[in-house]
């Protein structure tokens, strides 16, 4: 082989491996833009939980304020045209006989300043699934004893089942269980 064949071969060769190199750039490169779609639509679907979860605290939240503020109104529209509330009270299902129930067992007198009973709500682990989710919450009962200082009444749990209704969270279903209730 003379000198010309070794650097024409070379040469050949050199065409070849940038040719097939680029190919194989381009093949990687081209799937990018489906890749940064299919990122976007993960990371608008890990916000949508996000958003979802804090709608959920928020409608927790409202339950425990409109009860210490003996809105009962306000209290049944938190729950589906078909939600149900469990708990010592009684059970009801619908806003309707929800809002009943309260009315009749504690009352439907709503004060802006609160009625000086607080339900305290914490350590929620709220699970998403679509428009449907569950929930456990730990609640803590507290009035004012007969000195006036904060008394704990009860401590329990709620076990929540919610639906989206009209892009809006509300309970599905909630049980309102007494863990540790008052000494009988």
């Amino acid at each position: 082989m003379t000198s010309n064949q070794g650097e024409t071969m070379r040469a050949t060769t050199y065409k070849t491996l940038s040719t097939i190199v680029s190919i194989g750039l381009f093949y990687i490169v081209l799937p990018a833009p489906v890749t940064a779609a299919t990122d976007m639509e993960a990371l608008a679907a890990r916000v949508q939980v996000l958003e979802d979860r804090e709608a959920i605290r928020a409608l927790i939240l409202a339950y425990g304020q409109a009860h210490d503020h003996r809105d009962y109104r306000t209290f049944a529209s938190l729950f589906a045209q078909n939600g149900e509330w469990v708990g010592g009270l009684g059970t009801a299902k619908g806003p309707d006989a929800i809002f009943q129930l309260m009315d009749k067992t504690i009352g439907h007198n709503p004060k802006p300043n609160g009625s000086g009973t607080y339900h305290v709500l914490t350590n929620d682990q709220i699970e998403i699934h679509g428009d449907l989710a569950s929930a456990t919450t730990k609640w803590i009962y507290i009035t004012p004893g007969p000195d006036g200082a904060p008394k704990l009444v009860y401590l329990g749990h709620y076990d929540d089942k919610f639906i989206r209704e009209n892009g809006v969270w509300k309970f599905l279903r909630r049980e309102a269980p007494a863990d540790i209730p008052v000494p009988k």
